[in-house]
């Protein structure tokens, strides 16, 4: 899930306006593409990336670690089971307002097929200093700065925003994960701070969330056995109640999926919920500064890595 130099990468929807723009960006900063998908242009090349007619072909002659897709809604069903079927590992699913039997169809696939899903709706993954799949602005230096604070975000948007307050106040990033948008989710803010939790090169972890569904509460029940320090901003908070706000999930029914419950379920297993953006950075700050001896232990206790 944290993209790596040496990750084969491969464009589905190369030659497209945004494919093309996106591919150069992501060349530019280090990311290892290796190919381009467009059935009608296979055997050309795009700026001397290799375009193939599918991903399997792709996969058979340079090798596909991840896909990242640039693909209109209607054909990511398509694409997304193709992917899959070529044994890509990771596939990061930009494509928003896929329709939802199409969403379900794809997540049988990669699950048949051992493949993870980031998305759909998201705005991808970055390794500052490294490399990047998606469209975020990682070769902003103002936004993005190699460090060892972990971020995972719903929103690309709201994601851009707190790397750009944690860059200003001299804090870099190990990671930057976007879950997505989408209602039917390929990961969860669970399995993202699962991953930033055991990797060795994150000290600390900031969710960012938002009302709707219920991944932060799940979240929080992983959170509860984790030692570095986390900071979570949850989006939504004057929301009203059963009005659909923002993502397609970002609806609150009843007692489930509003932010008192999502706050609540966060701060009991520890973690610094602070109430805007900006507060995150000093948040951070101290959070690096505290010991937590107890969470330590409790992880050695379970046979937990820090």
């Amino acid at each position: 899930m944290i993209v790596r130099k040496k990750d084969r990468v491969v464009v589905l929807g190369i030659t497209g306006k945004q494919g093309m723009f996106w591919t150069d960006k992501m060349v530019g900063y280090g990311t290892n593409v290796v190919g381009g998908i467009n059935p009608k242009r296979a055997g050309q090349n795009y700026n001397g990336v290799p375009i193939f007619a599918s991903t399997s072909e792709a996969a058979r002659n340079v090798g596909a670690d991840i896909a990242v897709m640039f693909i209109p809604p209607p054909m990511a069903r398509e694409a997304a089971v193709s992917a899959a079927e070529a044994g890509v590992k990771t596939l990061v699913v930009l494509t928003e307002h896929i329709p939802a039997q199409d969403v379900m169809a794809m997540h049988a696939a990669v699950a048949k097929h051992g493949t993870r899903i980031i998305g759909p709706n998201t705005a991808g993954l970055v390794t500052p200093g490294e490399c990047f799949v998606g469209i975020m602005p990682a070769f902003v230096p103002s936004v993005f700065k190699p460090g060892r604070v972990g971020v995972i975000s719903r929103s690309g948007s709201l994601g851009t925003l707190v790397c750009l307050n944690l860059t200003r106040a001299g804090i870099g990033q190990s990671a930057f994960i976007g879950i997505g948008g989408d209602p039917m989710l390929g990961t969860t803010t669970r399995d993202a701070l699962q991953v930033l939790d055991l990797d060795a090169g994150t000290d600390a972890i900031v969710i960012v969330g938002e009302i709707g569904g219920a991944m932060e509460e799940r979240a929080a029940e992983y959170a509860k056995q984790v030692a570095k320090p986390m900071v979570a901003f949850i989006a939504g908070a004057a929301a009203p109640r059963d009005k659909k706000m923002g993502h397609a999930g970002a609806i609150v029914t009843g007692n489930t999926g509003g932010y008192a419950s999502k706050r609540a379920a966060l701060e009991a297993a520890g973690v610094v919920v602070v109430d805007t953006p900006s507060q995150i950075a000093a948040a951070v700050t101290a959070g690096l500064g505290l010991r937590r001896p107890d969470r330590h232990a409790q992880r050695a206790h379970i046979g937990g890595r820090d």
